[in-house]
């Protein structure tokens, strides 16, 4: 009987612990939270998000590393988007630590000049804000159709850089995400950044675009350098959709060139989800967040986690 005892009790420790067991857990967040990204520090760990209602930018805080996570409800973390930009347009922020006290969030707003989304760049002495945003944008890509989906990368020599898509899908072409006949590019976009993280240096450089099996887009794209490579996370097909997915690029320098994985990392069905898509992962690559549709009208997306597995270059959940 003592076998059998310590049987059963296994198997209840085990059921009781379904989030550090799974590789795909969630949702973790029960509201409208796309585009999620993380944030780990000494001090905790937060997640940032879309706009949702009255609320630029949405802030989640984990007390355990990524396991359980808690909506702040009222909080905004970005109250004031910048005199450039409107209010509730502000889509797929990013956060980094700089290193000296300050906090580095990256975003895309609505530019009332430009016409276009531009991403941007806000500070912060919190994590959870509120950020204060620079005068004015990064970049707006204008003739491509605007510029959105921004993340922050700092490279092993410390040059800091970020990388966003030009948004050509909003010239138009028809279907849901406005480029079904293809005629617009959607390339991923790699800024150099000064020190401070928040001033542009040089040109971008483009180092992808979308394929035959991408459809219209790509986007949501998110850096890391993992045992050497650089791998460039970012969803294809478009959000609305039960095509999107999340998928990666691996590359031998920064700049390329980025060979895209033989499959994507999540599709439509996988882990019972529907259209994963807008993933960000740990620096380290051993964990992301990303949202899936739990609703389609209206679009409503929950966050979602995944413990990242490596074999090489291939990535797995």
């Amino acid at each position: 009987m003592p076998s059998l005892s310590r049987t059963f009790f296994a198997l209840t420790f085990l059921a009781a612990l379904p989030l550090n067991w799974a590789t795909v857990n969630g949702p973790v967040i029960s509201a409208n939270f796309p585009d999620p990204a993380i944030l780990a520090t000494s001090g905790g760990t937060y997640a940032f998000a879309t706009n949702s209602g009255n609320i630029n930018i949405q802030v989640a805080t984990s007390p355990d590393g990524g396991v359980t996570w808690e909506l702040q409800s009222g909080v905004d973390a970005l109250p004031n988007v910048g005199s450039w930009a409107t209010v509730n347009s502000t889509w797929a922020p990013d956060v980094i630590d700089r290193g000296d006290g300050t906090f580095v969030m990256y975003y895309a707003a609505w530019s009332t000049s430009q016409s276009t989304h531009c991403v941007a760049a806000a500070t912060s002495t919190s994590p959870v804000g509120p950020y204060t945003p620079e005068s004015q944008p990064i970049a707006c890509q204008t003739p491509g159709g605007g510029a959105i989906d921004p993340a922050g990368f700092q490279d092993t020599n410390g040059t800091r850089y970020i990388v966003y898509k030009v948004d050509g899908s909003s010239l138009g072409g028809g279907g849901p995400c406005g480029n079904a006949n293809g005629e617009y590019s959607t390339p991923i976009m790699l800024q150099e950044m000064e020190a401070d993280g928040v001033t542009p240096t040089g040109e971008p450089v483009q180092i992808l675009d979308r394929g035959q099996y991408d459809g219209p887009l790509i986007e949501a794209p998110a850096l890391i350098l993992h045992n050497g490579t650089y791998v460039l996370f970012f969803s294809s097909n478009c959000y609305n959709t039960d095509l999107y997915d999340v998928s990666y690029a691996t590359a031998p320098s920064i700049s390329g060139p980025y060979t895209k994985a033989s499959s994507p990392l999540l599709v439509t069905g996988d882990d019972n989800l529907t259209a994963p898509g807008g993933a960000t992962p740990r620096p380290d690559g051993g964990f992301m967040v990303f949202h899936a549709t739990v609703n389609t009208n209206p679009l409503t997306r929950y966050m979602y986690t995944a413990t990242l597995t490596w074999n090489g270059t291939i990535v797995s959940t």
